[in-house]
């Protein structure tokens, strides 16, 4: 009997060819569903192309980020460093008006999907927080009762684990990453970044989740990452979001 079977993807920023290629990778498989944890789009040259593409996802969760907030005008921006600032307007100012309005009304996370399985972009508590560390965690833990998170911001793969022993972080690292989830433990589970990661390694990151029988696995894949630099310094975006996809930072 096939075991049902969920793709998780976060942080896509715009990043056509990074998020082609995860599908391209994962076309054959059936899942039962797709979690999508935030930022469709920020830093990168393609948010029309890319925002078509999750609108035309089946059996779509998804949540919103805080570049998707900024891109579509429901916040300024004025916490945003300078080069993220001028890409959330430029990205502002080239949206059709459908996609504009898609980011508008993405849900705010966090959001329950399954029993017990919920999805943000940041924390539990804030949607724009980050989750670095093992206090962080401890704070999500607490915040709600969840059995698993999902969450994205980071751009960096991680997952940590609450038992009885306390909270411990377990680095994801590879290509190719399966980890066997404890029924008596809970877990705040990164899948990394499709479009923009940030633990120096370029390929894209997605995650697959298997409830039925506690797995998951993180994966990597590679993608035209110089097209998609060249996109961002031919719309004029800051060349230094071109050449990060390069290495990964």
């Amino acid at each position: 009997m096939a075991r049902k079977r969920y793709l998780i993807i976060s942080d896509v920023h715009a990043n056509q060819q990074a998020l082609e290629a995860v599908f391209r990778t994962v076309q054959r498989r059936r899942y039962e569903g797709v979690f999508c944890l935030g930022d469709l789009v920020g830093y990168g040259a393609n948010p029309n192309p890319v925002v078509s593409r999750i609108r035309r996802v089946r059996n779509l969760r998804v949540v919103r980020g805080n570049h998707d907030k900024v891109c579509c005008g429901i916040e300024d921006g004025a916490n945003f460093n300078s080069s993220a600032r001028a890409a959330a307007l430029w990205t502002l100012h080239h949206l059709r008006q459908e996609n504009r309005e898609y980011l508008r009304h993405l849900p705010v996370g966090p959001l329950e999907v399954l029993p017990g399985i919920w999805l943000a972009h940041g924390s539990i508590q804030d949607e724009d927080a980050y989750l670095f560390s093992d206090f962080d965690a401890y704070q999500a833990f607490q915040a709600a009762p969840f059995h698993i998170c999902f969450f994205g911001h980071t751009h960096i793969p991680a997952v940590y684990r609450k038992s009885e022993e306390g909270v411990e972080y377990l680095p994801i690292r590879g290509d190719q990453v399966e980890l066997t989830l404890s029924s008596d433990a809970r877990y705040l589970i990164n899948p990394g970044s499709v479009g923009q990661p940030r633990d120096r390694n370029a390929k894209a990151a997605f995650a697959e989740f298997y409830p039925e029988v506690h797995r998951l696995v993180v994966r990597r894949v590679e993608y035209e990452v110089e097209v998609a630099a060249e996109r961002i310094r031919r719309a004029g975006l800051p060349v230094h979001l071109a050449n990060r996809l390069k290495v990964g930072t």
